[in-house]
């Protein structure tokens, strides 16, 4: 047969094929939704250059909780936070609404090829080698280490070990009149990379004996996520979006060989990451085989590593991808979480002084029992000091939006109907296969229906006089019904590390300091680079900041 005459039919099949699809496949059409600023970027400008979650808000309030809005070139995306949708997606359907293939390119760009990255059978070895690491027994073990770790926020305002250590807080209090102003983002920071490096690496980050690859790699965390994501410009959101039509190989050569400031700033990350991390698997492989390994968690992941069979092990690529992981997931979410909790309590000082007291009745309770230190039990037994954890995280969500893929046509459930645009009211979504779906962690944690018509308010009495559906048919989130740290197969592995760590955060430095709003706290934005970090509008050249007024907390009331 001719050649020509046959690939000419493949072209002219390849045509009515396209066009019937574009006729038959399901349609995202009818569902409301914003109109594009423009057709060749959509909606993407509105949704990825403001504020963190500026644009859910905005949209769940006109639009409801499943918003059609346009991404580069006219696609249909939609923006989901029904809670039964997202139960749907999360915990019932499993690996069928994967990250897209873009996304986990960005995700090994920041982590490596660790659990963040891996999907399918893949993601369920990597979670089973990891789980004893952070199992509730594992995290309640770090309790002690969280507690010195947090004494050192307010303490010291501790430089890394190649800079000249600063003055004590309470001693610039002391010579500023009784109260002074820090950045105090920048000694949690600090103090969570200690945290998160004496539980994970039984390494502390600010000694000044560590070598010089962890120095190095102590610094190169610093506001990393804000200086590499941040304020993105439309050329690099047009990429990011483009980047779908690009095979993954392509989009590995570019960020190897690529020299702009942000990638060159990532790659070295990781790179240094990668040979902290490879040094610490060759000792603590060599401690557990002369019967001496540690409890960190990076041991006991080693251990169920050497103890599993040869095809389920993690290869070193992935066990180094482990640490990038555990690095980025344990810092700098717990960091901005607590940042953003001390900015509520300066600006709301009632709720302050209210936690305040809590926290001196159980201090008295534990020193009268002859205890020095809270245990797990006394946490337990703080009704308000959790209300205000839960609230934190509800209303302060470091992670705003999390991103998924129709792996085939499906039909979302909804918890409630759908008006379309023709006026039906539908009360199931049928979707298309391939449908880009950002999840709006933010937008969920922010539903009236669960939360109460004053959800935009910071009130963690919320929690406690049960306006909180934290029990609901379609509960998600694998703490207090919350979507902060995900649900289902891909949730949070180290959701109880991090609710015991802010737990003893809040506890150490509110107990010892009180905090008040600075003359630039109306300039703080909650800055959108793929964790929601503070920023003083004007400043971003000095990446993430809080500037705070501290002084020491005045000793009254019944808890002294």
């Amino acid at each position: 047969m001719d050649p020509v005459f046959l690939s000419a039919g493949f072209v002219a099949l390849a045509i009515v094929y396209g066009v019937y699809r574009r006729y038959t496949r399901i349609s995202l059409a009818g569902v409301p939704g914003p109109e594009p600023a423009s057709f060749i970027m959509g909606n993407l400008k509105e949704l990825y250059q403001g504020q963190a979650a500026e644009a859910d808000f905005k949209w769940q309030a006109k639009y409801g909780n499943i918003v059609r809005f346009k991404g580069s070139f006219g696609e249909d995306q939609l923006m989901v936070s029904d809670p039964a949708a997202l139960q749907y997606m999360f915990s019932k359907s499993g690996y069928r609404f994967p990250k897209p293939p873009e996304r986990r390119v960005v995700s090994k760009m920041i982590n490596g090829k660790g659990v963040t990255w891996a999907h399918g059978d893949d993601h369920r070895r990597h979670r089973k080698i990891m789980v004893p690491g952070f199992s509730t027994s594992a995290s309640k073990a770090f309790l002690l280490s969280f507690k010195n770790c947090a004494e050192s926020v307010g303490i010291k305002v501790t430089q890394l070990p190649s800079t000249p250590m600063s003055n004590e807080w309470m001693e610039i209090i002391s010579n500023s009149g009784g109260s002074a102003v820090f950045n105090v983002s920048l000694g949690l920071s600090r103090a969570t990379l200690d945290a998160i490096g004496e539980a994970a690496f039984d390494i502390r980050f600010s000694s000044i004996d560590i070598n010089e690859s962890a120095q190095a790699l102590a610094r190169s965390y610093n506001s990393v996520m804000s200086d590499v994501f941040g304020s993105p410009s439309d050329g690099q959101i047009l990429f990011r979006e483009l980047s779908k039509y690009i095979p993954a190989q392509i989009l590995d050569y570019i960020q190897e060989v690529d020299k702009s400031p942000r990638i060159t700033r990532i790659r070295e990350m990781g790179n240094m990451a990668t040979s902290v991390a490879k040094q610490l698997v060759e000792e603590k492989a060599e401690m557990l085989l002369q019967g001496k390994g540690n409890r960190d968690i990076f041991s006991l992941l080693v251990k169920a590593n050497m103890d599993t069979d040869a095809k389920e092990k993690l290869t070193e690529e992935e066990l180094f991808a482990q640490m990038r992981t555990i690095l980025f997931a344990g810092h700098d979410t717990t960091s901005n979480t607590i940042s953003w909790a001390l900015l509520e309590l300066a600006k709301q000082p009632k709720i302050q002084s209210r936690l305040r007291e809590e926290i001196w009745e159980t201090e008295a309770a534990v020193h009268a029992r002859g205890d020095a230190n809270f245990t797990i039990a006394d946490f337990d037994a703080m009704p308000y000091t959790t209300a205000v954890m839960k609230e934190v995280l509800r209303f302060s969500c470091i992670v705003y939006h999390t991103y998924r893929c129709a792996s085939q046509d499906d039909v979302l459930p909804l918890s409630q109907p759908i008006t379309t645009r023709s006026g039906d009211v539908i009360h199931e979504l049928p979707i298309p296969k391939g449908t880009r779906i950002v999840a709006s962690i933010a937008a969920y944690n922010r539903n009236k229906e669960l939360w109460g018509e004053d959800a935009h308010v910071f009130n963690p009495d919320r929690w406690l006089n049960g306006t909180a559906k934290e029990k609901k048919v379609t509960s998600i989130g694998v703490y207090s019904n919350l979507m902060t740290f995900i649900g289902g197969a891909r949730s949070c592995i180290g959701w109880r590390f991090a609710v015991i760590e802010i737990q003893v955060f809040l506890t150490e430095i509110i107990g010892k300091f009180e905090f008040a709003t600075s003359d630039k706290t109306e300039r703080i934005r909650r800055e959108a680079c793929l964790v929601m970090a503070p920023i003083v509008e004007g400043e971003v050249e000095k990446g993430v900041q809080l500037p705070l007024r501290v002084s020491l907390a005045p000793r009254t009331g019944k808890g002294c």
